[in-house]
């Protein structure tokens, strides 16, 4: 299994980025994908998160109304569209697969954990400056 993330780089606050990450080697409707980051002496944060459908999202109060992830399952691939941003997004944003057996008993909630995922990215720099 490998996860793809891309798109990251600097940008003036304000500014806007779209993150990409590519799945290969699992049935990727399977995973809810979720999205962390992660910046220097700080501990892993969570983003965003996705369920199988995209019908059900879940964000971090910190990027809330900002952030917007999304997936195109024929693509194998999750988004994190990233507006209005601030330096203190400045981070590795990671993406990260969890997978599901059964959605409707499952609560997206529980992808707030990042001990709880299956499979994770390497990681793309996002930087924010004035």
């Amino acid at each position: 299994v490998q996860l793809q993330a891309s798109g990251g780089g600097l940008v003036q606050i304000g500014g806007s980025l779209r993150l990409s990450c590519a799945a290969s080697g699992l049935t990727f409707g399977d995973y809810g994908m979720v999205w962390f980051r992660q910046a220097p002496g700080t501990e892993r944060e969570f983003v965003a998160a996705i369920n199988w459908s995209g019908g059900s999202t879940l964000y971090s109060e910190s990027v809330k109304g900002r952030f917007t992830i999304s997936r195109v399952n024929p693509a194998n691939t999750v988004y994190l569209q990233m507006n209005g941003l601030k330096p203190e997004d400045t981070a590795v944003y990671y993406c990260a697969a969890k997978g599901v057996n059964d959605w409707t008993v499952f609560r997206l909630e529980r992808l707030r954990n990042w001990c709880g995922m299956d499979y994770w990215g390497k990681g793309t720099l996002v930087t924010v400056s004035s």
